[in-house]
């Protein structure tokens, strides 16, 4: 199909052979491509409406910004018209900031992997920052306490880690990407020299104003901390000057930090340098998404297995599946726009398509298909093929062990008063019947052939012993 990413490109004469429908509007509409569609006036927003044209033919013309709008992944922009010209031109040279705390990177960071793919396909340029300087720090942003502090050595292991993971999403070759660690240009900088290069152009008391402080001043931010807009704000500036990096994105709560970057470039050098947040993953609650029973969703399968991964997306509420869809797959709007006015059991395929689509892009298309299988056995009453814990004799006593303490250790709650409310709440089943009492005890034969246990809807367990 022809694609709209170079529609501000072409000549009127070319644009009116691929869309004579719209030639009738003429001269409301000059044929400027995407970057009118938003606006009333619009021919091909006009065509729609009129059923001249298809929802797909609408898509297809559709600019790279505006999808990005209609997909709900723009959250605040620093000057929108600037940007969205820069990323429907594929001229964005961008980047994005990992900060490695842990050895993978998890669902939080999902959406914004699926971001950088986008803007890619449309001609765009991604730096990829690997925060090996910025984690020895830590990002005081939605955070109540001070970070944990890592070594360097454990920085370093993950940082190994997630340059294995963003290479699954982005292509480095032939220069397409960049891959950078912002320990290269911080690790061994000089604190005098800098404090004299860039210090005068922070204002301290617009830096407390900012979010990520404002909501720690209360309980105390370290000086530590204080740092990491600095910080992250000498990131941009060293990637503008070196790479022509000219548009910061991140997630929505680290807009001050990039502010700051986009104020030192302009101040220091004279330069307009641009940013852009996209929102935070919540559910229709206002939930962060991405967390289990175990704790994170993992992008690495040895931290989360690909069928618990598709099996959170396959268990979404049905508010949040047509979101998800939108935000986080590259399923045609066309198609997803269909989905919004399913009901039931068609809903029920609708979480299955986000589930296989996400699962696809993080493990591949053999590892989502088996997760999709997988997942249909589960729920046909089969026990294979689900996850597993592994339990030694040391786990029982006297060859038993009862219900709350096998909770606990299949990690479907943090204690046995947590497993006790889940069974009094009609919330636990063995082997798909739902338990009724606490007194279950089960003995070292029982679990040689493994024990399904399942917490709710979402979460099932294997329990087994060897």
């Amino acid at each position: 199909g022809f694609s709209s990413l170079y529609l501000t490109d072409m000549k009127e004469e070319e644009l009116r052979d691929y869309f004579p429908e719209f030639v009738m509007y003429e001269p409301q509409c000059r044929f400027q491509g995407c970057m009118h569609i938003h606006e009333p006036g619009c021919a091909v927003k006009k065509a729609l409406s009129e059923g001249k044209i298809s929802q797909q033919r609408y898509d297809n013309y559709l600019a790279l910004y505006e999808e990005l709008k209609e997909r709900g992944l723009i959250a605040q922009t620093t000057d929108e018209e600037l940007i969205s010209g820069l990323i429907n031109s594929g001229k964005a040279c961008f980047y994005i900031g990992f900060d490695p705390t842990a050895d993978s990177l998890h669902a939080g960071h999902f959406m914004t992997l699926s971001l950088m793919k986008r803007l890619q396909a449309g001609g765009n340029k991604p730096v990829a920052l690997i925060g090996g300087a910025t984690a020895l720090i830590g990002d005081p942003s939605g955070k109540t306490d001070m970070r944990k502090m890592l070594t360097k050595e454990q920085v370093d292991v993950h940082v190994a880690a997630i340059k294995k993971q963003l290479e699954r999403f982005i292509d480095f070759s032939d220069d397409k990407a960049i891959l950078v660690n912002n320990a290269d240009w911080l690790g061994n900088v000089n604190y005098i020299d800098m404090l004299r290069d860039i210090g005068p152009y922070f204002n301290v008391n617009i830096m407390l104003r900012a979010e990520c402080y404002k909501n720690r001043l209360e309980n105390g931010l370290s000086f530590l901390e204080f740092n990491y807009m600095v910080m992250q704000a000498f990131d941009f500036y060293t990637l503008y000057t070196k790479y022509g990096c000219n548009l910061e994105f991140g997630g929505d709560d680290q807009w001050s930090n990039m502010l700051a970057g986009t104020e030192l470039i302009r101040k220091k050098l004279g330069k307009d340098a641009s940013a852009m947040t996209i929102p935070l993953l919540t559910n229709s609650q206002g939930i962060k998404m991405g967390k289990t029973v175990a704790g994170a969703l993992w992008l690495d399968e040895n931290k989360t297995t690909p069928f618990e991964f598709f099996q959170y997306w396959r268990n979404v509420d049905d508010a949040d599946v047509i979101k998800c869809l939108k935000m986080l797959t590259f399923v045609p709007l066309e198609e997803i726009k269909k989905m919004e006015a399913w009901e039931g059991a068609e809903l029920n395929k609708a979480k299955e398509i986000l589930a296989y689509e996400v699962t696809a892009l993080v493990h591949g298309e053999e590892k989502a298909k088996k997760a999709l299988e997988d997942a249909k056995s589960v729920f046909a009453g089969g026990n294979d093929n689900i996850p597993e814990v592994e339990l030694s004799a040391d786990d029982l006593e006297d060859g038993k062990i009862d219900i709350l303490t096998l909770g606990v250790k299949l990690g479907l709650g943090k204690s046995k008063s947590e497993i006790r409310r889940t069974i009094t709440q009609g919330g636990l089943y063995e082997n798909r019947e739902k338990l009724n009492t606490i007194e279950r005890i089960y003995t070292k034969d029982e679990l040689k052939d493994g024990v399904v246990i399942q917490k709710g809807k979402k979460t099932f367990v294997k329990a087994v012993i060897k």
